[in-house]
């Protein structure tokens, strides 16, 4: 065969076709059946257009509609279609950017009178239409010159700039469906109707062209897409509970925190939420001492030639906030005034570095752990910044561990499974740890790297295996941060959704950035190995996730107010009072509602607030000495005798930890 070029299939089977043979071409000579699903192939995992020539020998794969890299073309079609959908009804209308992102796509549109949430029916039922047309996607390369010319005549302004940002050398790509075209890289699927009828446009926003707010604004259109009506139903379901689960409209039902546009980006806790807080934080510290670790505190501002050893001013000084003394602004004419730079620290690790310094260590004092509840800053642009997940000010449950290299990989598995114990503990069980490896703008040598990296990932291997296939590893190339390799920790809440929270980092740099070094057994300095470790990560971001995954019912070890004792007439005001001081004398957190309301109003009210335990007690409870027990969630009510609710309350509030410690303790006796 002329020009033949190998391919190999993934049951390992190799053929030699034509080398301007194309996807369809090959999914054919397989089986009629599978040309007919295919929507696209992969060349050594490059998708591609079905109707583009192989070229090159290589690994081929048919991509099919039910494969998950389908769906990026499917929201991809989906796109040009709502934009073909939207010249259709509004001629005139300026298309200009519209790419694929999580969970769906949008369309950036110019258009005198913007777009409304009226509109998207209406663009949906045309895109309904055009869909069923199934016109193929056909690609076509212009000059440069052409496509600036068509684009130019047509109106499309927004086009012809980005004709112009082309690099040169890069061809100029046309996509085709019918009669309507748009630049674009690609790839696409074949035609129209293999996008399916499971999508739905979701909301329309303002959007500046380029994100620049000196340039035009443009209307904004979001959507989603999937491959299947029944996935898109489970994910606008999912989107339904987030909504009732939001913790910001949690957090003010439950009276936890608020924001204010006088501290952007910080919390203003509440009694409740910071009670809630410092739980968080009394379990961290309980199993951090269990650990080994000493709790340490380093200055929330340093000067920043610390910040340029350690590389942070270089890397990440458009994230810091930085500052001066009063004096140097008032008085610049004082030649003492104090000038120097501070930086408010974004994380914790040069202060560690420092506490690690002084005084002498060995090798006998390894591995020492310092661990600090740290509060950080970190500038985030207004526009990212979302309640509690993404804060300018926050706490990180940060901790620093100097060994050495023999004691790295045993470090990192006993940090595994302090994580994944915590993670447990508040009702975390779908756990993925992915390796982060070197990024292409890094510090250190690339042997350094190299043997980071074979460390860490005979780690995770180890990880895999003792979990017994629970945990899921993966690798996440060039994610790694700018000093080593790291371990993600991604976990899945209640209704599905992913959050990254945990972080193990090994550092060989900054240790030897800053001359940090211990006395090894042959008496010699040796640098030590760092390794950087978050649990929570922000303590704040992980009480955000965990209200939003117990939907506000946190447990009762948990929860800011555990108990409300409300009356139902004032004859029980003062059983009500005893009731409370009982309960808070077994270490429970008690209020007491003896308002004149009705016994309903008041339930409902303190469940909106979500408070775990309603006790209602009346005259006939009082003159008992018992309690009815009403849950959060409930319908369901019990009557106890007050020292059986006493004791059950009381050993139902046992944090997991100190609970795994008392059984321990009884089966040691």
């Amino acid at each position: 065969m002329a020009d033949a070029i190998t391919l190999e299939f993934p049951d390992g089977s190799r053929r030699d076709y034509a080398a301007d043979a194309t996807g369809a071409d090959i999914a054919a000579g397989i089986s009629k059946s599978l040309a007919k699903k295919a929507v696209a192939y992969a060349l050594d995992g490059e998708v591609r257009d079905l109707a583009d020539p192989v070229r090159r020998a290589g690994r081929i794969e048919i991509v099919t509609r039910d494969d998950p890299r389908a769906l990026e073309l499917i929201r991809h079609d989906a796109a040009h279609v709502m934009a073909e959908a939207v010249q259709e009804l509004w001629p005139g209308t300026q298309v200009t950017i519209g790419p694929v992102i999580e969970n769906g796509f949008y369309y950036d549109f110019a258009r005198d009178t913007p777009f409304t949430p009226d509109d998207l029916p209406v663009i949906e039922k045309k895109m309904a239409e055009i869909i069923r047309r199934n016109a193929p996607f056909t690609k076509e390369v212009w000059s440069r010159e052409e496509a600036k010319r068509v684009f130019g005549e047509k109106g499309e302004r927004y086009k012809v700039e980005l004709v112009d940002a082309i690099p040169e050398g890069d061809d100029v790509k046309i996509y085709r469906q019918g009669e309507w075209f748009d630049l674009c890289r690609g790839p696409h699927m074949a035609s129209t109707g293999q996008i399916g009828e499971a999508f739905k446009l979701m909301k329309v926003a303002g959007a500046y062209w380029r994100g620049d707010s000196s340039n035009a604004m443009l209307t904004r259109i979001y959507a989603t897409a999937w491959a299947t009506k029944e996935q898109l139903e489970s994910y606008l379901h999912m989107l339904e509970e987030a909504e009732k689960r939001d913790h910001r409209r949690l957090g003010r039902e439950m009276d936890l925190f608020h924001f204010q546009e006088e501290g952007p980006g910080v919390v203003f806790w509440h009694g409740r939420g910071w009670r809630m807080f410092q739980a968080l934080v009394s379990y961290m510290r309980r199993r951090l001492d269990l650990e080994g670790y000493e709790e340490v505190n380093a200055p929330q501002i340093l000067d920043k030639s610390l910040w340029e050893t350690s590389g942070h001013w270089g890397w990440y000084q458009e994230n810091m906030f930085a500052v001066k003394s009063a004096h140097a602004f008032t008085h610049p004419e004082d030649e003492e005034a104090d000038h120097r730079v501070f930086a408010i620290k974004p994380m914790n690790c040069p202060g560690h570095v420092q506490i690690f310094k002084h005084g002498l260590k060995s090798y006998r004092d390894l591995p020492i752990r310092y661990a600090e509840f740290g509060n950080v800053h970190r500038y985030e642009p207004s526009g990212a910044l979302h309640g509690l997940m993404r804060v300018r000010g926050f706490t990180q449950d940060d901790a620093h561990i100097f060994c050495t290299e023999e004691q790295l990989a045993a470090e990192c598995l006993k940090i595994n499974d302090l994580i994944l114990s915590t993670y447990a503990d508040f009702g975390f069980e779908e756990v993925v740890v992915k390796l982060s490896t070197r990024p292409e703008k890094r510090v250190g040598s690339d042997e350094s790297w190299d043997h980071a990296e074979a460390i860490m990932s005979r780690v995770l291997e180890t990880i895999a295996q003792q979990s017994g296939g629970k945990i899921k590893t993966g690798i996440l190339p060039g994610e790694g941060a700018f000093y080593g390799p790291k371990f993600e920790y991604t976990l899945k809440d209640a209704i599905g959704r992913e959050w990254q929270c945990g972080t193990t980092q090994v550092d060989f740099n900054l240790p030897e950035r800053f001359g940090a070094f211990y006395i090894d057994k042959d008496s010699e300095k040796k640098q030590p190995v760092m390794i950087h470790r978050a649990i929570c990560g922000s303590m704040e971001r992980f009480l955000g996730i965990l209200i939003e995954n117990y939907a506000g019912h946190l447990p009762l070890w948990f929860a800011p107010l555990q108990v409300v004792v409300a009356t139902i007439t004032s004859d029980a005001d003062d059983y009500a009072r005893d009731v409370a001081a009982e309960l808070k004398r077994a270490g429970l957190t008690v209020e007491t509602d003896l308002r004149n309301e009705k016994i309903n109003y008041k339930v409902r009210e303190h469940s909106l607030a979500k408070v775990p335990v309603i006790l209602v007690c009346g005259k006939r409870e009082a003159e008992e000495r018992t309690v009815n027990i009403r849950r959060l969630g409930s319908r369901d009510q019990a009557s106890l005798t007050l020292a059986e609710a006493v004791h059950a309350l009381s050993q139902e509030a046992v944090p997991p930890d100190l609970r795994r410690q008392a059984e321990a303790r009884q089966a040691a006796e």
